[in-house]
Order: C-alpha cells, then structure tokens, then sequence
C-alpha cells in the first residue's frame, strides 16, 4: 500500500476505510481471516492493523506471494495455530501451491520447533548441571 494510498484511506470515515479494506482483502484472499472480522466493529484498531500488515505480507518485492503463503503456513504450524495454518492453506490451494509444497513447509516448520525445544531444554540442563552456564557455548 503506498504512502498516499494510506493517507487517502486515513481521509475516510472509520467504517468505510474498514469495509474498503475487508473488501480488498477478500477479493484477494478469497476471504476474511477470523480476527479481522472479530475487530470489525472497532475500525481505528482494525485500519491500523491491517495497514501494518499489508506492509509486510504483500507490499514487499523481495518474496512472492507463493513463498509468503508456505512461510504463513509455516509459522502458523509451529506455533499451532489451527485457525491459521488452516485458512493459509485453503489460500495455498486456491493459489495453485500443491499438497506436496505444503507439506514440505510443515515439515521445515516441525524441524525447526523440534530443533528449538531441543536448543532450550538441553541448554538449560547443561547449565543448570555446570556452573550456571552452556558448557558448549558458554552462555550464561
């Protein structure tokens, strides 16, 4: 969303801005993610947030829409967030993403949530067990 997009949106009434903004992303997405319908009827909030995340999931050139979805799917998965990983992946499939591509992100995500629990469990044992720090990396 560029600048004078925003200031012309801020121009708005509240609730207009916010049913432009709901309409835009469900003509995109081919839906209306969950919390934003919750915060439908505090527009200041929802305009706010949905320009802020505008700014990051689509306004950026350096990743396409493709990879932004499998990251979606990715993080949703590893925080097992059910709402989200399951409507990023009905948006996946309506993008063409394949079943295979999916699950390839899932498991990335299951790979590194295994490789954080690990991380943090065996580096608190091991300080915990030699002198209040990681006999590895010697963190405190």
């Amino acid at each position: 969303m560029k600048f004078e997009d925003i200031e012309k949106l801020l121009k708005e009434e509240p609730d207009k801005a916010a049913k432009d903004l709901l309409k835009e992303i469900e003509d995109i997405y081919g839906e209306v993610p969950y919390i934003l319908k919750f915060m439908e009827d505090k527009p200041e909030l929802l305009v706010s947030k949905i320009i802020y995340d505008t700014s990051i999931m689509r306004e950026f050139n350096r990743l396409d829409h493709k990879t932004i979805e499998l990251i979606s799917i990715g993080v949703a998965a590893s925080l097992r967030c059910t709402h989200c990983l399951d409507m990023h992946i009905r948006i996946a499939k309506r993008m063409g993403i394949s079943h295979d591509e999916i699950f390839d992100a899932i498991l990335i995500a299951g790979t590194l949530s295994n490789a954080s629990v690990l991380a943090t469990g065996t580096r608190t044992l091991d300080k915990e067990l030699s002198d209040n720090k990681c006999s590895i990396c010697e963190i405190p």
